[in-house]
Formats: structure tokens, sequence, C-alpha cells
């Protein structure tokens, strides 16, 4: 699937809608990506299939305080190194890339990426939504190892983490980046293109496009239901903010855990409270008290004005807002996998309430 100007703001909406309320800024990614197509360079997506099976697929990504990002742009050298030292350490060349992350920045820049180093894109990402930990990545789930990983940060020092498990990798990743200027280039252990249709989520991105393109078809002036109706989600919450908490989350070993908050929504429609607990992605609703969305669905507040995606960061009070659930990527329905991203993944105690179950 080739990727031109038209297609970028679809784009950028659908990677928006499926950050669940995270994954960073979309705005600057995309507008990379656009300096990258005016320039003249092909973008493209390929499809799984089309890669040669023991075709090495390295996974790459942005990680970190993606909201400094836009403040401290990258120089292109990071993805690069980050690369490069992954095939030095494994004595092997990446013959093409796939997106750690579908949801928010990380589902634009490797194909940015992808164009300037001529690597082609696998259309395909490691965790079909926005994920807040490098352990809830769905290699991770598939109980593959994400080492040698590197990270690449943009004043130049280059970290190689030769073993580690998932949840190590995390921790240390973390401490990297609080000395680092927040964010880093992160690629993974090659995966042969052979194995990603069993550790990964096929398709993804090219169905990001899609998302945004029925989601951007229904206009501004179209009501709720449409835009449900459009992009195959249901609307769980249509009102105003009325209360936005924010708090620290739970730390481990002495170090501060992500940032937790709480979202309350009056709903126009029948005056109930909508509240959405959220820590980085929106992760559960409740409606007066009950449970009715969660996790790993994704969960989105829009802009009731615009269609916008509004980001856990920047919800604020008095905002009207259209709330979506979205149904997850099958590969985390599986019983096997659903545990890694319910909600007591996130020490919320309470079953996951997907869409698809209401179907």
């Amino acid at each position: 699937m080739r990727i031109g100007l038209p297609d970028v703001p679809a784009l950028e909406r659908g990677v928006s809608l499926l950050g669940s309320g995270g994954g960073g800024d979309t705005v600057t990614g995309a507008a990379l990506l656009r300096n990258r197509l005016v320039a003249g360079h092909r973008v493209a997506l390929t499809p799984v299939g089309d890669l040669s099976a023991d075709a090495q697929v390295v996974p790459i990504g942005v990680v970190g305080a993606t909201a400094v990002f836009a403040e401290k742009l990258p120089s292109g050298a990071e993805f690069g190194a980050a690369i490069a030292a992954i095939e030095r350490w494994t004595a092997r060349r990446a013959d093409a890339l796939v997106s750690i992350e579908v949801g928010g920045l990380n589902g634009v820049l490797p194909l940015v990426v992808g164009g300037r180093l001529g690597l082609p894109v696998a259309d395909a990402d490691l965790s079909g939504r926005g994920v807040p930990r490098l352990n809830q990545l769905s290699v991770a789930a598939a109980g593959k190892g994400l080492t040698p990983a590197a990270l690449a940060e943009p004043g130049g020092q280059v970290l190689v983490l030769a073993e580690a498990t998932a949840a190590e990798l995390e921790r240390t990743a973390r401490a990297f980046l609080a000395g680092s200027g927040g964010w880093a280039v992160l690629a993974l252990a090659p995966i042969s293109a052979g194995e990603l249709p069993s550790c990964a989520i096929p398709g993804s991105m090219s169905s990001a496009v899609s998302l945004g393109r029925q989601a951007l078809s229904v206009g501004e002036r179209s009501g709720a239901e449409e835009l449900a109706a459009a992009t195959g989600g249901r609307v769980i919450g249509l009102g105003r903010v009325v209360e936005v908490s924010r708090r620290p989350g739970p730390g481990e070993h002495g170090r501060t855990g992500f940032a937790r908050g709480s979202a309350t929504i009056l709903d126009h429609r029948s005056r109930s409270l909508l509240r959405l607990e959220m820590e980085n992605e929106y992760l559960f609703a409740m409606r007066d008290g009950e449970p009715v969305a969660s996790t790993p669905d994704v969960l989105a507040v829009l802009d009731r004005r615009t269609g916008v995606p509004i980001a856990c960061d920047v919800v604020r009070q008095g905002v009207e807002v259209t709330v979506l659930q979205l149904p997850a990527a099958e590969f985390w329905t599986d019983p096997r996998r659903l545990p890694v991203l319910e909600p007591r993944a996130f020490g919320i105690d309470c079953d996951p309430i997907l869409l698809e179950a209401r179907r």
C-alpha cells in the first residue's frame, strides 16, 4: 500500500484514535511524513506475506516523554544508530522495519524512517493500539524475547541491552530515559517475517488508514452515532468534562510510576456520570459506578466540535466530548494474551468489558 499526501490526514486520525488517549503527538509525526512525501520520497506499507519468510524485521519506535519530542526534534541519526547497533550485535542486516505501536506517534514515524533508510515497512505492529509499557507489547505476550535491544537518544548516547526479560527492559529503558532528555529511539531484536503473524498484529497500519478515513468521512457536523457506525465502535459518552483528577501512579523499587488520573463526563443524554480511568491511555469506563468498557478495547475521547482525539495529558474540564469504544485487535481477545492488557494488569479489579462480547 503506497502512502501519498492525501493519505496522511487519514493515517494521522487513525493512529490518534488507536492511541486511546496516549501514544504521543501525531501532528509532528505527520508533518515529518509530509516533508518526506513533498521531497519526492516513496513511502509504502509492505504486507507481511510479501516479505521473504527469513527476512529480518527490526521493530522500532520512540519511547519516553513523547510530549518532549515536539520540542526536541530528532536529527534523524537516532533511528539509524539504534538499528545499526542491533545489526552489529546480531551480525544480521535489517531487511525491513515494523512499528512497535500503531497508536499515536509510532504509527507514523516508521514510515518516515523506512523511506529515509531505504527499508520496507511491514504492514503490522506490536500492539494494535497504544500501550504504556514495553512488557505489554505483543511480542512479549506471545512469549518471545525483546532483546538485544538498543536505545539511541538525541544527545548521541546508544545503550545496548544484550539480555533481559521484558520487565527488566522496561525498567532499564525508563532509567535511561530519565537521564537522557526524556525520549529515545528503541530498536528491538529482529523477528523473521515468517514469525510475525504469530507475535504481531498484521495489517494494523493499513487498518489505521482505513479507520481514519472512515472517521474523517463522517465530517464535523455529523452526530456521534454516525461516527460510531463509520468506525465500527459504540458511543459510551456524550457530554461535558466536569472534572479531571491527576495523581502519581504506584511505583516499583523506589521509582515513581506512570501518572494516573480520571476524567468525569456528564452525559447529556442520560444525565449520568461517566468516569474514565487513565494511565497514559484511557483504560476503564464506569457509568454511575457500573463498569461499561475497558482495555484492551480502545477508549477514545474526541472533541465534539472537531472530532479530533483528545489525549489524556491535555483533557480538561469544560470540554464537550464524545467517548467512543473501539474493538481491540483480535490478538488481545485470545484468553492466553488477554491478561497482559486487561484491567487487572493496571491494578483495576474488574474483568474486561469488550465491545465484541456485546455483539
